[in-house]
């Protein structure tokens, strides 16, 4: 049995949610996600903005270094087909990362790193998206702790024992309901 496949999520946690406005087709949320790390912000940083680091742990891929202000990378979110082009907004090394609808912030406890993560995403869907980054983390720690077993994420994610139970731990916290596959179509108001 691989690693991955021995891998089980633990329980819903550190996550809260920002219920931004709501606009016509933009019925965004925001999800907070907050971990400590047993490691520096310098390599937490390192790991958050290098294209061949992400790859070992990220939902998503990018083609260039995200750490510089002003740069434009192209995102692929795992599972999806075309990438995002992205512009790195603000890039204060090794405090606080922006880009597209991430924002990463890291605060320094001794050697250690508490990982902020605000990320807008789709309401319908807040809960995948607190399940899909706190397994995310948990690749994140791992790789960085030199266990690495690869990135879980997208439909490789969706097939963990864990998955479901994330999901409705998450849903539960939120007080929304669990998604449903496939998604329904936005409401016209």
């Amino acid at each position: 049995m691989t690693e991955q496949a021995q891998y089980i999520p633990g329980p819903a946690s550190g996550a809260r949610i920002q219920k931004d406005g709501v606009e016509k087709n933009n019925d965004k949320w925001t999800l907070i996600l907050v971990r400590e790390l047993r490691h520096s912000p310098e390599k937490v940083w390192q790991a958050l903005t290098d294209p061949a680091h992400l790859r070992e742990w990220a939902p998503f891929v990018v083609d260039g270094n995200l750490g510089t202000v002003g740069a434009t990378v192209k995102l692929t979110w795992v599972g999806t087909p075309n990438p995002l082009e992205i512009k790195v907004t603000r890039a204060d090394a090794p405090e606080v990362l922006e880009y597209g609808d991430i924002r990463w912030e890291l605060e320094a406890l001794g050697g250690r790193t508490r990982l902020t993560l605000w990320h807008k995403i789709d309401r319908r869907f807040i809960a995948w998206g607190a399940a899909g980054w706190h397994i995310s983390f948990d690749m994140l720690d791992r790789f960085l702790g030199g266990e690495p077993i690869g990135a879980i994420a997208g439909i490789n994610a969706m097939r963990f024992a864990g998955w479901q139970r994330l999901v409705g731990e998450y849903a539960k916290q939120f007080g929304v309901e669990t998604p449903k596959w496939p998604p329904k179509p936005a409401q016209e108001p």
